[in-house]
């Protein structure tokens, strides 16, 4: 082993070669560090140009009209998409399976729900550790150059200043990092998103029941509004007409003055019933094509079903009715796993008070020509504990369980909600088959009386007014027989939302519309039958 001074620094005169290297890195910063700083300034300069020139080219741009045109026409085909042309008329069941297959805010709903799906599927891939791939170019404009001193003495290095790294190189690394902390956080965040998904279900399933009440009212005021149309509008043309009689016996002086205008004012305040009704049925058959989502100019027409009103519900005990609803009832499963999630939100408090271990492996390489090894490998771990935890510790365990105390708190009140909203929804219906009932023998009773003055106008023993007048009460009557019926229907559809009962259907997107019509079919017939759901209910969408 050489141990001469000598052949480490050859004979030559010391203070020259510091002279010579001092000379070197003074011309470096007079010469060429000015031209790197000057070059640096002009890149500096040229980028800040290009940012203010991006910035100053985003302007405001409102919508034109066509673009809106565009869009609205574009919309009104994606609206329509899939849905099945309507053939002849239209029973209740049908409107049901279109309003579940084809409503635009159902379809919306189904969309969070798969969005919320979506979400836990991604916050599974959070637990698996972190796989980075990374590459970049190096570039210089002068040479890395490095001077040493003597470790022992402290002198500067006798050696020539020596290049460290390659101007130009190439640096990549593939690196594995698993952090135990965020598997923790990432697990019960995974438990949280899986019951939020479950929320978006109830949510639709919520939804789905507000739909059927809906459809089913909007299907009874189209059948008045299609019953009633032409004897409504028959109505309208007899009262003008006799109001046309009546002026005329006014200005002929046939009668009093005073009686000539009572008739005159009776007949107008029928006329103006008649035309209340007909401006409160023109409504019906749009709002029904909205919630169905047909072509609101479509004529309409609906195929009246029988007028059964399931009165079997109303034999069974209201404990078996308690008990569905606290099983079934989309609130109040909401609330459940609400609590659920509180519940997880103290396991993660917990564990963000645990020390962070991480773990890393990593492979590198670099194109640097300077360096022995281009290629090497890495690999550690780290253990670190933020200690201020320890005092922030306390408050945050208190504000977890505050929050599981809330989402204690909010499913009782709900339970104790949804069964006072049971028994409301059972007086409610109750109550409605009394009015439809009453409704009806009104009517009853004021279709014969309509008919017998109809028989007593054609023989001319019965004036105009009395015709208009009997012929506007049975009308009233026959339309307050149907809104008696669309309460009593939507009473019943708010008792099974309540009791949280709706079809057994699977995808609604894959079930065909045949198909679904045939499941509503059966379970209108078990509701009929005043059959209760068991169980919990399937998850459909």
């Amino acid at each position: 082993m050489y141990t001469d001074p000598e052949y480490f620094y050859p004979k030559s005169n010391t203070a020259e070669m510091f002279m010579k290297q001092d000379s070197f890195f003074a011309s470096s910063a007079s010469s060429g560090g000015r031209a790197t700083l000057s070059s640096s300034l002009k890149l500096g300069l040229l980028a800040g140009a290009l940012a203010l020139a991006g910035c100053a080219s985003v302007q405001t741009r409102p919508l034109n009209g066509q673009e809106i045109k565009d869009q609205a026409q574009t919309d009104r085909g994606l609206s329509q998409q899939g849905v099945e042309p309507i053939q002849g008329a239209l029973s209740l069941e049908e409107a049901i399976a279109r309003g579940l297959k084809y409503n635009l805010e159902r379809r919306t709903r189904m969309m969070e729900e798969a969005i919320a799906f979506n979400q836990l599927d991604v916050s599974r891939y959070d637990m698996l550790p972190k796989l980075v791939a990374s590459a970049g170019y190096r570039s210089r404009s002068e040479n890395a150059i490095s001077r040493a001193e003597d470790s022992v003495t402290g002198q500067p290095s006798l050696a020539n200043p020596f290049i460290s790294s390659e101007k130009n190189h190439t640096a990549s690394d593939l690196g594995l990092t698993w952090n135990l902390l965020d598997f923790g956080l990432s697990y019960y965040g995974a438990k949280q998103n899986a019951d939020r998904a479950m929320i978006a279900v109830e949510r639709r399933r919520k939804a789905m029941h507000t739909l059927i009440q809906d459809v089913r009212t909007a299907f009874w005021r189209t059948a008045s509004a299609q019953k009633l149309r032409a004897d409504v509008k028959n109505s309208i043309a007899l009262a003008v007409d006799a109001l046309g009689d009546a002026r005329k016996a006014e200005e002929e002086r046939l009668r009093s003055p005073l009686d000539s205008l009572r008739y005159q004012r009776q007949v107008l305040e029928n006329l103006r019933l008649l035309e209340t009704i007909d401006q409160d049925l023109s409504t019906a058959r749009i709002e029904l094509a909205n919630l169905i989502n047909a072509p609101l100019g479509l004529d309409l027409q609906v195929r009246e079903p029988a007028e059964t009103l399931n009165q079997r519900i109303l034999e069974l005990p209201m404990a078996a009715m308690e008990e569905v609803a606290i099983a079934r009832n989309a609130d109040l499963r909401e609330q459940f796993y609400n609590t659920r999630i509180a519940s997880e939100e103290t396991r993660k408090t917990l564990v963000r008070l645990f020390p962070n271990l991480n773990f890393n492996y990593t492979l590198k390489h670099d194109t640097d020509k300077y360096l022995v090894n281009n290629s090497w490998n890495e690999a550690g771990a780290q253990l670190s504990f933020n200690l201020l935890n320890l005092l922030s510790a306390p408050s945050q365990q208190r504000l977890a369980e505050a929050g599981v105390a809330l989402a204690d708190q909010r499913r009782v009140a709900a339970q104790m909600a949804i069964l006072a909203q049971v028994h409301i929804a059972r007086l409610q219906y109750t109550n409605a088959l009394q009015q439809f009932q009453r409704s009806d023998a009104i009517w009853s009773v004021d279709d014969r009386i309509d008919k017998h003055v109809t028989n007593r106008e054609q023989a001319q023993t019965a004036s105009k007014l009395e015709k208009v007048s009997s012929n506007t009460a049975a009308i009233l009557s026959q339309l307050r027989r149907y809104q008696a019926l669309a309460q009593a229907h939507a009473a019943a559809s708010k008792l099974q939302a309540t009791l949280g009962m709706e079809p057994d259907i699977g995808s609604v997107q894959e079930m065909g519309l045949a198909d679904l019509q045939k499941s509503i079919t059966t379970a209108i017939q078990h509701w009929e039958n005043g059959e209760l759901p068991a169980g919990k209910p399937a998850i459909t969408n």
